[in-house]
């Protein structure tokens, strides 16, 4: 009974020290100060070339992340956008076309206007050309009747038959003028009047005194114009007294 009961002690020892071998020590949470320095990790300084070669992976990370948005699909609303940009464009330009087409037609129009105009206005120009020779012969015989009416003296019986034969000839010179006035056909006498180069054609120069420098003094053939278009310069004489 004795060795029952020292087994039985010597197991309730060998129990309580595995108890106390398998228990952990609870430590005081509050560590003294020096214990808690040396425990703390050491702080990390950062040098240039570590900063630069930090700044480098953010770029390359940046680029790589905008070179994945770029490679990703474009989303709705950014397809349907550039759609509209570019019908927009598309519009444009037709109406650009548009617009220069109706210039040109309108041109046109202008053009094809003035042309048959001008040919309405210009389509006897030969004609009249051959005719103006028809009109001076009948005003010389116009002057040369004149002339001779005039050269008579007073008291002189006048010449019923030329006198007849001039008014005859005078009328039909105003019919017929008065004829190619309505096809635009004029004549014109520039006596008296400023030498313009344009519309005279000077064929002699005299000096005199008592007249105006560059002024015409003499008509030797009348000169014509269609619808306003020189036909035939008039021959004239021209003051130069410089």
């Amino acid at each position: 009974m004795f060795k029952q009961a020292i087994s039985t002690s010597t197991r309730a020892l060998r129990s309580s020290s595995r108890i106390s071998a398998q228990t952990p020590v609870f430590r005081s949470q509050f560590a003294p100060a020096p214990l808690r320095a040396a425990t703390l990790a050491p702080r990390s300084r950062w040098y240039s070339d570590q900063a630069e070669s930090a700044t480098k992976k953010e770029d390359e990370a940046s680029q790589a992340s905008e070179a994945k948005e770029a490679e990703a699909p474009p989303s709705a609303e950014a397809e349907l956008k550039k759609q509209l940009e570019a019908k927009n464009k598309e519009v444009t330009e037709w109406k650009d076309k548009c617009l220069r087409c109706v210039a040109d037609f309108r041109n046109l129009q202008d053009r094809t206007t003035r042309d048959m105009k001008s040919a309405r206005d210009f389509a006897i120009q030969k004609f009249a050309k051959d005719l103006v020779d028809s009109v001076d012969n009948l005003d010389r015989a116009l002057i040369m009747g004149e002339e001779k009416l005039k050269a008579l003296k007073e008291g002189e019986a006048v010449n019923e038959d030329l006198k007849s034969f001039y008014e005859g000839v005078k009328m039909t010179d105003g019919i017929l003028m008065s004829t190619l006035t309505k096809h635009g056909l004029e004549r014109f006498d520039p006596e008296g009047d400023k030498f313009n180069p344009n519309e005279h054609e000077a064929t002699f120069m005299t000096p005199m005194p008592d007249k105006e420098d560059n002024t015409v003094f003499h008509v030797q053939q009348k000169g014509f114009k269609l619808n306003g278009r020189v036909l035939r310069a008039a021959k004239v004489g021209v003051v130069k007294n410089q």
